[in-house]
């Protein structure tokens, strides 16, 4: 049984992942953390971390990034290991979580999806094959209307995973409205489309002469994230520290 703090449990995402654990036997939520205390979550609630005085094997967090720095400094003090899923981290912030793993179990992932994280090693495979033959790439993305950042998180790690497994890395292409010319060699084609309540899309094809592979994901609710973020708390129960990624959770 993985014990698990929820850091921000009455944010939306800390609700659903809630609703997970409830039904899941490998898991239990033992505290929540959050500023607004007014949901009855079947466990106790602390409105500052540094009061929290329960024990548990992993924390999950899904707050804010005004947040982050005292949850390191929690982690640390009371070796809890920690998964991170908060977004619009600072470039100071991500120094300090890379200096927090060297103390205790740290995992981070742009997109806590097992299915993406599958993706991303099928893609690698795909490159090494696929690129040396002549075969351009190009991302698509999809999201909500309300997404403020273009290319997504995730559509940037789909690029960098294809890119690990090139000897010589390719650049990155976010516009070519700009310029009229043919598509040069080696580079990657990132196009974010954004529009009604689209969970999240992502889509990578692999065009050859007269064949195209096409790798697709879709997220159709915000649960997905959940179950890989559960996921990655059981992973993270009885782990040394280190810096960890969702590659490691589904490689076991």
């Amino acid at each position: 049984m993985t014990r698990i703090i929820m850091h921000g449990c009455n944010g939306h995402m800390g609700q659903v992942i809630t609703q997970i654990v409830k039904e899941d036997k490998d898991a239990e939520i033992v505290a929540g953390i959050d500023l607004r205390d007014s949901c009855e979550n079947g466990y106790p609630v602390f409105t500052d971390i540094d009061a929290c005085d329960v024990e548990a094997d992993a924390i999950i967090d899904f707050a804010s990034p005004k947040a982050t720095d005292k949850l390191l400094e929690y982690a640390i003090r009371t070796q809890t290991p920690v998964v991170l899923c908060t977004t619009g981290l600072t470039e100071e912030q991500l120094v300090k979580i890379t200096e927090a793993s060297k103390k205790v179990a740290v995992l981070k992932s742009a997109n806590m999806s097992l299915g993406i994280n599958t993706l991303m090693k099928l893609l690698k495979d795909a490159a090494k094959t696929l690129a040396p033959a002549g075969f351009d790439m190009e991302i698509v993305e999809k999201h909500h209307r309300l997404k403020v950042d273009a290319p997504s998180g995730t559509a940037l790690a789909l690029a960098d995973s294809i890119n690990e497994a090139l000897e010589e890395p390719y650049s990155y292409n976010y516009d070519r409205s700009q310029v009229r010319e043919p598509r040069k060699d080696k580079e990657i084609g990132i196009v974010a489309v954004r529009g009604g309540n689209i969970v999240g899309e992502h889509e990578v094809i692999f065009a050859g002469l007269d064949e195209v592979i096409t790798f697709k994901h879709t997220a159709y609710s915000k649960s997905v994230f959940a179950k890989g973020a559960v996921q990655a708390a059981k992973y993270l129960n009885g782990k040394g520290a280190g810096y960890y990624g969702m590659a490691d959770v589904i490689e076991g």
